[in-house]
């Protein structure tokens, strides 16, 4: 891996921001991360800057304004991002999210885990797979 993976997380939450950023150290590879706070402010970033095309998305369901299912739908409609896998990293766990998150377009439901060893698990498959 040559160049650094780049991840974009849209979370309104300081605290599940910082625990993901806890997460991506421990993995030990070449790994940036930028982070939106709501999914308006990541909309614009991403149809703003063309240039601006991360190598996966994390997208939190609930927050205020525009919610995580209205923001990937956005996400879903521009063009160079049309590869891009984005992946709900949400509270929620239940099925209904899950079932219509992934007829929306998502790649993977991940339920925020408590430990930021299972989330470096989590994050260490997803990479690997996509």
């Amino acid at each position: 891996m040559s160049l650094p993976i780049t991840c974009l997380v849209i979370d309104d939450d300081e605290d599940d921001q910082e625990f993901f950023l806890l997460a991506l150290r421990k993995m030990r590879s070449p790994l940036t991360c930028q982070f939106a706070n709501d999914g308006q402010e990541a909309l614009e970033k991403l149809k703003k800057d063309t240039n601006f095309s991360p190598n996966y998305i994390f997208l939190d369901l609930n927050m205020p304004g525009m919610s995580g299912k209205q923001c990937l739908t956005e996400i879903k409609k521009i063009a160079h991002l049309q590869h891009t896998p984005v992946f709900i990293y949400s509270t929620s766990s239940d099925s209904r999210d899950i079932a219509e998150t992934r007829r929306l377009g998502a790649d993977e439901f991940i339920t925020k885990p408590t430990q930021v060893n299972l989330l470096t698990d989590q994050l260490s498959k997803l990479f690997m797979t996509y």
